[in-house]
């Protein structure tokens, strides 16, 4: 059966000696998570995912969800009363306002809980992390009638929310979305249509579930512009607000998927719903945004949290498995054989993951805490600067994380051998958990598109110079002996960076399927630079650390070490990918479709 432990030594690290997080006391909610306080909120997180979730998640997989005669849809055994723990404890709200019943954390925090929760049960945490981004939705884009209605208990966690996008013959060009909004007399509409792969669409875990779903009213404009967003509750409320009679929607189906067994992924029937206007008539896609970027966030956290429990079995595992004897000579000579952690291939792949995760959470880390100051921050100019960053690594969060996860999820699946093939061992699960972060919420190469298509030309390239800034200015301050093994290769990769972007300025305008043809070279490239980036930043702190002496030193040592790894077999990759990105896309686009 598998393992997992909550890395909460290394999340210590990363906000209070990478970050920094005290210097933000000034922010809303900082100072609620003082280093006394912060400790113990992570403890009581990695216990419930630990003890409680974790266990869940081969019976999730074997099981699944079921769908019922009358289109009720039951979780896996243990699903309900896990749920019941996670709401009781409060951790639903923890970064929703405290007005509403949320705790006003940083979602910071909430980052760093569905990390835990993925790691431990990827289906599970789908559940909450789909409420949390309705929540967010209706906070920018909801009436105060509407936030007071819905957002106690979305926030409480005794109601549960969705985002209805996809319909059969339209994926990511929603613009060609067919259902319909009919208005009535009283203000609301009749919403007609079908909708799939809509995740949590319908289960047991919750009261009510509020469904912000993408419709055309009628005689709107073509296209994306003619896109409004709705909300349909499940149960529709009485004037009290407590619930009164089922609205006409149901669930027509569940998916048969390859992962993710225990998220119910439903087909939705929407017979004439009644359903509110969100937002403005035909800017539906400017309010579902909001879901989507939170939701993006929160698919990369899922690709780094599969890596993260993947590379504990295989690290276990390796450690444990005797097979054969290290090239040097025996290490364990009063045993039959050698443990697997003695030979070079297979700690290669350790070491990879090792080195993706650490970084990973690092970016993941910096990224949520730049949407804090862009929310809370007093300073205009800050907020601005947050918010750009926030835009900028969106997409290389999604796609570098996901790609990532599941390349991790296969290595640990090869450092088990013939053992993880079998669903014993819990290898070909990860695997298969891990494929969908690759495409739900905007497929990679998608993310890649929006990247060199909408980010870097924004604003006259405001955010990418900002990153650039950055990163040359922390190469500039830290040239010293010590730190030169890892600046020295960071400002190599970020000169490929620089390359790869001029090329595209100048041949993407006038051909633009070389940005087409090299987008996903280019966010690969921009990712592996900005892991460098986290690379340096925690390797200077570990520095910190170990110059300052006390306990932590081994820890510190190797993060040294996996640092090293990191820019001397990791980080040289950005040289393919700009040779890649400057070949253009003439031998991409050559060949006739009839040839394919």
């Amino acid at each position: 059966m598998p393992i997992y432990k909550a890395p909460v030594d290394e999340i210590l690290f990363l906000l209070n000696d990478v970050l920094g997080i005290a210097r933000y006391n000034n922010l809303a909610g900082f100072g609620d998570i003082s280093p006394d306080v912060l400790e113990p909120i992570l403890g009581e997180a990695a216990k419930l995912c630990e003890e409680v979730v974790q266990p869940l998640n081969r019976i999730g997989d074997k099981e699944g969800c079921k769908r019922q005669a009358d289109g009720s849809v039951t979780t896996p055994a243990g699903f309900k009363k896990a749920y019941r723990q996670y709401v009781e404890g409060g951790w639903m709200g923890i970064s929703a306002p405290t007005e509403l019943g949320g705790q006003g954390l940083p979602e910071l925090m909430t980052t760093i809980v569905n990390e835990m929760l993925a790691s431990a049960n990827m289906s599970f945490a789908m559940y909450p992390g789909l409420t949390q981004g309705a929540i967010a939705a209706i906070v920018l884009h909801g009436s105060l009638e509407q936030k007071a209605a819905y957002l106690p208990k979305l926030i409480e966690g005794s109601w549960t929310g969705t985002m209805n996008l996809t319909e059969p013959h339209c994926g990511t060009d929603l613009g060609l979305l067919r259902t319909k909004a009919v208005k009535q007399q009283d203000g609301s509409y009749k919403i007609t249509g079908t909708k799939i792969f809509i995740s949590a669409g319908e289960h047991d875990l919750s009261d009510n579930i509020i469904h912000l779903v993408l419709a055309r009213i009628e005689g709107a404009p073509a296209g994306i512009k003619g896109t409004t967003l709705f909300i349909v509750p499940k149960i529709l409320l009485k004037p009290d607000g407590s619930l009164g009679a089922r609205n006409a929607v149901t669930c027509g189906s569940l998916e048969e998927k390859m992962g993710i067994h225990a998220n119910s992924t439903c087909v939705m029937n929407y017979d004439g719903a009644t359903g509110f206007l969100i937002g403005q008539e035909n800017r539906g896609i400017n309010a579902m945004f909001t879901m989507m970027n939170e939701a993006r966030l929160g698919v990369g956290t899922q690709g780094l949290a599969v890596s993260e429990v993947a590379y504990q079995n295989a690290a276990a595992y390796a450690k444990d498995r005797l097979q054969g004897r290290a090239l040097t000579g025996p290490k364990f000579p009063d045993k039959t054989a050698d443990p697997l952690i003695v030979h070079p291939d297979v700690r290669r792949m350790l070491m990879t993951m090792r080195a993706f995760n650490e970084a990973g959470r690092a970016l993941l880390l910096w990224t949520a805490l730049q949407g804090d100051i862009a929310r809370r921050s007093p300073d205009e100019k800050a907020r601005q600067a947050a918010d750009d960053h926030m835009g900028l690594l969106t997409p290389v969060i999604k796609a570098m994380l996901t790609d990532g996860g599941f390349a991790n999820a296969v290595s640990a699946q090869q450092v088990f051998g013939g053992h993880g093939y079998i669903a014993e061992h819990g290898m070909e699960q990860f695997v298969r958990d891990a494929r969908i972060a690759m495409i739900y919420e905007g497929a990679n190469g998608i993310q890649a598109l929006d990247l060199v298509g909408r980010k870097l030309p924004k604003d006259g390239g405001r955010a990418m110079q900002a990153f650039f800034q950055e990163v040359q200015t922390f190469i500039k301050e830290h040239g010293d002996e010590g730190m030169k093994p890892y600046v020295a290769p960071l400002g190599a990769a970020l000169g490929h960076l620089q390359q790869a972007t001029i090329w595209l300025m100048q041949n993407a305008l006038t051909k633009p399927d070389n940005a087409g043809a090299g987008a996903t070279d280019y966010l690969d490239l921009f990712g592996l630079v900005a892991l460098g980036y986290m690379w340096c930043r925690m390797v200077e702190a570990a520095k910190r650390k170990i110059a300052a002496g006390g306990g932590a030193t081994a820890r510190s040592s190797a993060k040294l070490t996996t640092g090293r790894f990191f820019m001397e077999r990791m980080l040289p990759e950005t040289g393919a990918h700009l040779a890649r990105i400057q070949a253009g896309a003439a031998s991409t686009m050559e060949l006739p479709a009839e040839a394919f």
